[in-house]
């Protein structure tokens, strides 16, 4: 891709996020202004007496510091041979949420004029994962990505890589420094509990008991999110009663909801951590009779939990940006094989958080008061589904 084409490319991106940026700040104003009004995040229409506490909206993720950090790549790229390149990004499980981590991915592989591959298993069936790996070792791919199912199985194929000259970027799922994944991009995942956590306390008004639906109970980033959610609930008069494991399975999650609910009538709460849980939580709710009884926060942004949210089923969620896992995860995965891991986490350093490891693609609260403009946002990016 030539020079004006690449830059015409990213002077539109920057549109769009200063645009996206623009609406966040309108709608955090807007949601600071309307505390208990009709369009409350408390999922409640009624008026008069003490409102509930509102639960706030943001939307405005890691974007300004990772699209610098895009240009300075961009800039160290430049007139390197990256023709030869061939990149790989590979998610953990064939669901809606990883479509806008394609959609990135795609356009970052655009934008740098090189080939690549997105990698999705059914399921989320960890047998799968790892042949996704082993045959793309045999097709002598550059670099990848890869949000690992299982961080115990996913070390050896990581360690085999670096050994030939591969390089790993962890995305979405943390991984252990001496596994050796170069760096990791994503979510940083206490911090998203955490946010849920709160959010659930003001959906609960401080007392209530809580079950957590989540597709794995020893996945990195699903423990570290169950525990900032338990640790932004401490003090307060709400209890995680229990937390059922689905294996990644919507269907499972479905059934563990109904359960919960039907089981225990001291339940006023479900906190779903996989981007199925939330709706499989909301459908169960709904089908009890308790939508606004029993309060729903859920994590990431599939439709269906769009569509809850402005039904007022499930309160708010938690989402991430997979859109720029993908978009600057194909520009560090191209610098690591050009640049090489010193030169290149030179470049990321000043954006790291404070654990020195984690390069936060940024956390939001989705609401009723702004999911109008994160939808907006999702369409500037091309993001559809």
């Amino acid at each position: 891709m030539s020079a004006t084409t690449t830059r015409s490319s990213r002077g539109l991106r920057l549109a769009a996020i200063a645009a996206v940026a623009s609406l966040a700040l309108t709608a955090t104003a807007c949601s600071k202004q309307g505390a208990g009004s009709s369009g409350s995040d408390s999922g409640a229409g009624s008026t008069g007496a003490a409102a509930a506490p509102v639960i706030q909206g943001d939307i405005t993720f890691n974007d300004a510091n990772l699209a610098k950090l895009d240009d300075a790549l961009k800039g160290s790229l430049q007139g390197k041979d990256l023709s030869k390149l061939d990149l790989a990004m590979v998610v953990n499980v064939s669901v809606d949420y990883w479509n806008a981590g394609k959609v990135g991915f795609n356009k970052g592989l655009a934008d740098l004029g090189v080939k690549g591959t997105f990698q999705a298993p059914a399921n989320g069936r960890l047998d799968q994962q790892l042949s996704m790996i082993q045959t793309m070792r045999g097709q002598n791919i550059s670099a990848f990505s890869v949000s690992a199912i299982d961080p115990t199985a996913i070390k050896a194929p990581i360690q085999d890589a670096n050994s030939a000259g591969i390089p790993v970027l962890a995305i979405d799922s943390p991984l252990p420094a001496e596994d050796g994944a170069a760096l990791y991009l994503g979510t940083p995942n206490y911090q998203a509990g955490q946010k849920a956590g709160e959010a659930m306390k003001a959906a609960l008004g401080g007392k209530g008991e809580v079950v957590v639906l989540v597709g794995s109970l020893t996945a990195s980033n699903a423990v570290e999110r169950i525990q900032g959610f338990e640790d932004a609930l401490k003090g307060t008069g709400i209890k995680v009663v229990n937390k059922l494991s689905d294996s990644m399975d919507a269907s499972k999650a479905l059934t563990n909801a109904q359960t919960a609910i039907q089981t225990d009538p001291n339940v006023t709460g479900l906190y779903g951590v996989y981007s199925y849980d939330g709706p499989s939580a909301a459908q169960a709710v709904q089908a009890a009779g308790k939508a606004g009884k029993v309060k729903v926060i859920s994590d990431d942004s599939d439709a269906q939990t769009l569509k809850f949210i402005q039904q007022g089923v499930i309160q708010a969620t938690v989402v991430q940006s997979p859109y720029q896992q993908g978009y600057t995860g194909a520009y560090l995965l191209a610098a690591l094989k050009v640049l090489g891991k010193d030169a290149t986490m030179a470049l990321v350093k000043q954006y790291l958080e404070s654990d020195g490891t984690t390069l936060s693609s940024g956390v939001g609260v989705v609401t009723q008061a702004n999911q109008g403009d994160y939808q907006a946002k999702q369409t500037q990016l091309g993001i559809t589904g």
